[in-house]
């Protein structure tokens, strides 16, 4: 079974990676940062986490625009442009000679702080920029059998106290539920919102298939309480491309109990079966009917970016 959402088996190769830090290309143990840098005092930062087919980063003009509108938000300069962050992914996939079954994470953060202190106006330098990219798979557990899920008591965030469409380098409130979730023996945790509905898991996105077996709709949160993901959008639309009812809603722990199928998604393992949740189990426990279908579609939504970007 697998031991979280980003399970995945070791890779001897990511002894010896190449990572990008401000612009040069760094042997793993000589990849660091100062400890005066923003994002190590504070985690005042936001990341993107790309998934690598055919060597080319998939969805990488929504990610480029999440990181921005982020960095924006928060008063960041980046200090580079789209296309200069883009040409540096691709130098480190080279560096690297990485083309498939390759995960991504881009990271920026605010700089280097003259003294460690939460005001902006103390940071010193430009901003950090850090590009990790290593060989990694999820695996057949994950993808097949399918994940537990344990509801925790950690809430998601009010746009007034951290505002969930940040993807930012803080993220104490989901290592908290991950936390429980993982000592309560489940793989990932099952975050409410505010008024005790359901949002979302602490590193991906969930969803449940309800209807009947012969019209199945697909639900997942109404999103206010959780972030803008990427891959989330994209099974919303490709599911209503392929004809099957999609909605963003407000729902209950007692529609996921009684679901005939759940699922997770994410950048990392795409779509992902759930086989329990607090302990009950979905539908029959194992993979689906919709999500392998959503699986397929997946991965055929993934070669129409490339395709459309002129990648493929």
């Amino acid at each position: 079974m697998p031991t979280g959402a980003q399970d995945h088996q070791p890779d001897e190769r990511n002894a010896d990676i190449l990572v990008w830090v401000n612009g040069e290309l760094k042997p793993k143990a000589q990849a660091v940062v100062s400890v005066f840098d923003s994002g190590f005092v504070l985690g005042d930062g936001v990341w993107e986490g790309l998934r690598v087919y055919d060597g080319h980063p998939a969805f990488l003009d929504q990610h480029l625009d999440r990181l921005f509108e982020g960095a924006t938000a928060l008063m960041m300069d980046i200090g580079m442009t789209r296309e200069e962050l883009e040409a540096a992914v691709y130098e480190t996939l080279r560096g690297n000679d990485m083309t498939d079954g390759v995960h991504v994470r881009l990271m920026v953060t605010r700089g280097v702080k003259s003294t460690p202190y939460q005001d902006p106006r103390v940071t010193i330098g430009p901003a950090t920029v850090v590009i990790i990219a290593e060989h990694k798979l999820p695996t057949p557990a994950t993808t097949e059998q399918g994940l537990a899920l344990f509801t925790t008591h950690v809430r998601r965030a009010t746009p007034d106290t951290l505002d969930p469409k940040l993807n930012a380098h803080s993220k104490l409130n989901d290592i908290t539920a991950c936390i429980q979730a993982y000592t309560a023996g489940a793989d990932e945790a099952l975050m409410l919102d505010p008024h005790g509905f359901v949002a979302t898991c602490n590193s991906t996105h969930f969803f449940i298939v309800k209807g009947t077996p012969d019209d199945p709709e697909i639900w997942t949160s109404d999103g206010r309480f959780c972030l803008a993901g990427i891959t989330r959008s994209n099974v919303l639309a490709m599911s209503r491309a392929a004809g099957l009812p999609a909605y963003e809603k407000t729902f209950s722990l007692t529609d996921v109990y009684s679901a005939q199928e759940a699922f997770c998604t994410g950048t990392f393992a795409g779509v992902s079966p759930v086989r329990s949740v607090d302990g009950r189990t979905i539908g029959s426990g194992t993979r689906g009917p919709v999500v392998t279908r959503l699986q397929e579609l997946y991965a055929d939504w993934v070669r129409q970016d490339l395709v459309r970007r002129g990648k493929a």
